[in-house]
């Protein structure tokens, strides 16, 4: 923690007794919330972005949407737009944000909608879509006004709750005593080779109930790039070229490039970025080729044709098979 946001801490012990205040006030149902019968799921996460949940969602769409009729609600942050709105073909990543955006592209078979209010959104859904199987709910953890009817939490390896404060000296949006309220929780971005012995230290220092299931996450790049066009990755990264990110943390990325040996210039933007014509002619200005993750590829592509992205996935450590058993129980 820099010297600038130690001297924020008392603000950050102000902000926790507020948080702590709300979240007792929703536990005590001295504040409402939104109940249904559809199953809501939600994905969230007590840091400031980062946790990898687009990954998430998309693992879950990918291993159930073809056998059940879902839909995925979220913000969509940084929208241009406002109120509850369904994605269709006619909308583009500025009405419903990037992340829906690249879902929304990626699974045609789900619906998708966005709107701040998720009680509001839920309704939505119901309105035009009764028959829904379950509602996933992107990022939706600190949305008291909705009582889920079970929550995943998110939380990076390298950057747990154990090891941090609230906003703004820390990262996190509310104490870590809010875990409590997840009935199952990923640890994500983990390394490949973490040991056994590793992962039971770190289940200790989570201090879960023994309710709480507790799942180990890696993430899993494609052994091909796409874009402007397919090609193997081994063969892209064989000459040097530009590497464009506007997401949370490069690091998982620019880590496993480094150690494939790869020549690159990083060119590192804030979490999702709005690229400019200026933007676009510093990326040009090497003359290298582009390599983005997916994520920034839908805010790139309207701009930069010539752009290469690497897709990535979620690959469990162990306990697959249970983790999707849970899941799939919650949707029935």
């Amino acid at each position: 923690m820099n010297l600038l946001r130690k001297s924020l801490f008392p603000l950050s012990l102000l902000y926790d007794v507020v948080t702590r205040v709300r979240n007792a006030a929703f536990d005590k149902q001295w504040l409402r919330q939104s109940q249904f019968d559809v199953p809501t799921i939600v994905v969230g996460n007590l840091i400031t972005g980062g946790s990898g949940k687009t990954p998430m969602i998309a693992y879950l769409l990918h291993h159930f949407s073809d056998r059940f009729s879902l839909a995925v609600l979220s913000r969509g942050y940084k929208r241009k737009s406002s109120g509850f709105l369904i994605a269709d073909a006619s909308l583009s990543i500025e009405s419903l944000g990037d992340e829906s955006f690249l879902l929304f592209q990626k699974f045609p078979k789900v619906q998708f909608a966005v709107c701040k209010n998720r009680p509001e959104g839920i309704r939505g859904l119901l309105q035009k879509s009764p028959q829904l199987d379950a509602i996933f709910l992107d990022d939706g953890f600190q949305h008291r006004q909705l009582k889920p009817s079970f929550q995943i939490l998110l939380t990076p390896f390298e950057t747990p709750w154990f090891r941090d404060c609230v906003l703004p000296a820390g990262n996190l949006r509310e104490s870590a005593h809010g875990k409590k309220r997840a009935d199952l929780v990923v640890v994500t971005k983990c390394p490949e080779s973490l040991s056994k012995k590793e992962r039971e230290d770190y289940t200790d220092q989570l201090a879960l109930d023994p309710n709480q299931n507790l799942f180990f996450t890696s993430i899993q790049y494609d052994t091909n790039v796409y874009g402007a066009s397919q090609m193997e990755l081994k063969s892209f990264v064989q000459n040097p070229f530009v590497l464009v990110t506007g997401i949370a943390s490069a690091k998982p990325l620019t880590s496993y490039l480094d150690q494939l040996g790869t020549k690159y210039k990083h060119l590192e933007f804030g979490d999702h970025h709005s690229f400019s014509a200026s933007d676009c002619q510093i990326i040009l200005s090497s003359g290298l080729p582009i390599l983005t993750t997916e994520k920034d590829y839908v805010r790139l592509d309207p701009y930069l044709k010539e752009v290469h992205y690497l897709p990535i996935s979620v690959r469990f450590l162990s306990d697959e098979d249970r983790f999707k058993e849970i899941i799939m129980h919650q949707i029935r």
